[in-house]
Parts: structure tokens; sequence; C-alpha cells
């Protein structure tokens, strides 16, 4: 709260002063007062006025004070009573966990009551049994005992071992021996007969094999015959061939000497520079092959010429 009093609030303050000041006078007695009178009068009317609202303002002060001291003691114990609601609340809330931990607990107490009964019921059943298997191995105990004697009787005739257990060790150890030497011989003999039938198979299949290579021998000595025929008749044609060959060569190398000297001729007439090779009769022909079509239709025509005898020897040997 403010400590401002409003001027309303003061105007009416001074007016009630006024009017309940005993040493006002009347109104008809103000035209006989001096004016320094007056002032004087009103500078302790002034006075007074401040002192009454001094007075009114250290009250208001006061109730202020007052009203704080209250507020902050009211916003104290709402802060307490939230502190309160909020233990109390919490408070709520263990006593709910801890209600619910009591029932989980007491019911994990009584599950695990159930499950040890059971348990203790299984064991007392497994009990009964281990009781009956009991009195069985104690009756078959009974019924072996007289082997037990019997061993006795052997270990001490025999010097080689030394208890009884000794002896039963051994006698198991040559039961597994014979039981795999009885496995190894067994396999042995499956090999063996996998072996027998392979050889069978393969003896089939050799015999057939011979029979089919006496056929192929025999067709391949008429083929034979048939080929040293083909050859005496190949070679007397190769013979021929080699002949015209030669002359084709011949025609050949002096087709390549002319179509060089054409092309060192061409190139030197229209003074052109080239870096063919003298040998590369192809490349020389398609130099000169636009502006003589002529004589490379003459060319092919020739080259066809000298190789059709070749032809012809070939086809008549066939």
């Amino acid at each position: 709260m403010g400590q401002c009093f409003p001027t309303r609030g003061i105007l009416g303050v001074v007016v009630l002063q006024q009017r309940e000041a005993p040493w006002r006078m009347p109104d008809r007695e103000d035209d006989f007062l001096t004016p320094a009178t007056r002032l004087l009068e009103k500078k302790r009317e002034m006075i007074e006025v401040e002192q009454a609202l001094n007075t009114q303002k250290e009250e208001f002060q006061m109730k202020t004070e007052s009203l704080q001291q209250r507020r902050a003691e009211l916003e104290h114990k709402e802060e307490k009573l939230k502190d309160s609601l909020f233990k109390f609340d919490k408070f709520l809330k263990e006593n709910d966990s801890k209600r619910k931990r009591a029932l989980r607990k007491a019911g994990e107490e009584r599950q695990l009551a159930a499950q040890k009964e059971r348990e203790a019921i299984r064991l007392q059943a497994e009990n009964i049994q281990l009781q009956t298997r009991k009195e069985k191995l104690l009756h078959r105990q009974g019924k072996n005992s007289i082997y037990q004697q019997y061993l006795q009787r052997v270990l001490e005739r025999t010097e080689e071992f030394q208890e009884v257990q000794e002896m039963i060790d051994r006698f198991n150890t040559l039961m597994a021996t014979q039981e795999k030497l009885l496995k190894r011989e067994l396999e042995y003999q499956e090999k063996t007969e996998r072996e027998r039938a392979r050889l069978l198979h393969y003896q089939e299949e050799a015999h057939s094999q011979i029979l089919e290579l006496n056929n192929q021998i025999a067709d391949l000595q008429g083929q034979l015959e048939r080929a040293r025929a083909v050859v005496l008749e190949w070679e007397s044609g190769w013979a021929q061939i080699q002949n015209t060959a030669a002359e084709n060569t011949l025609r050949l190398g002096r087709i390549r000497m002319a179509a060089l000297n054409l092309f060192q001729t061409i190139t030197k007439q229209m003074h052109m520079k080239s870096d063919i090779s003298i040998e590369d009769t192809e490349m020389q022909l398609e130099k000169i092959k636009m502006c003589f079509m002529d004589l490379d239709a003459i060319y092919k025509d020739l080259k066809k010429s000298d190789l059709t005898p070749l032809t012809t020897a070939m086809s008549s040997t066939n």
C-alpha cells in the first residue's frame, strides 16, 4: 500500500478540524482582526493541520505495517499449511505404497508357501520312488552277491590282479576292444563288397569299351585306307597346285612391280610425298585408286584369273 493520502481526504480532515476547533471565532468577529492576526491564525491552523496530518500518517503507517505483518504471518501460515498438506499427501502415498508392498509381499509369500508345499509333495513322492528303487537294488545286490563271491575266488587264484575292480576294468576294456574290432571288421566287409561291386562294374564297362574300341579300330582301318587313297590324290593335286602357285607367284611379283612403278610414276608426276612401304602394294593401289579405276579393275581381273586354276585344281581333287 502507498503512504500518500488523497487530496480529497486531506481537505476533509482540514474542514473537520476547522469545524471541531474550539478557538474558532465567530464570522462576525473576523472583520475586527488585523491582517497580521489573521496571518498568525492561518499559520496556527496550518500547523495544527500538519500535526493532524502527521498523526494520521503515523496511524496509517502503523496500520500498514500491521497489515503487512499480518500478511506475512498469513503467508507463513499458508506455506506451513502447504508444507503440511504436502507432507500429509506424501504420508498417504507412502502408506499406500507400503500397503501395496505388503499386499505384494503377502501374495509372494503365499505363492512361495504353495510352491514349497508342491515341492515337499514332489520330494515325498520322489523319496517313495527312491525307497522302492533302493529295495529293488538291495534285492538285486543279494541275487548278484554270488558273482561277487565268484570274482573274489578268481582273484584269490590269480596273481595278475590285486582287486576285483581291476578284473572288471580289464574285462570292460576287452569287451570294448572286441566291439571296436567287430565294428571295424563289419566296415571292412562292407568296403570289400563295395569294391567287389565296383570291380564287376568296371570289368563290364572295360569289356564294353574293348568291344567298342575294336569296332572303332575296324572303322579307323577302313578310314585309313580311304585316307591313303585320298592322300595320293591330294599329293598329285598338290604338285599341280605348287606348279600353278609358282606361276601365280611370278605373275603376282610382276603385278607388284608394275603397281610400284605406276605408284612411283604417279607420285613423281604429281609431286606427291608418301611414306608407304615398297612392299605395301594395297596402300599403293589405295593411293592411285581414285585416279586409275580402270587399272584397278584390270588388276583385280588378272588376280582373279590367276587364282582360278588353283581353285579349279582343288575342286577337281575333291
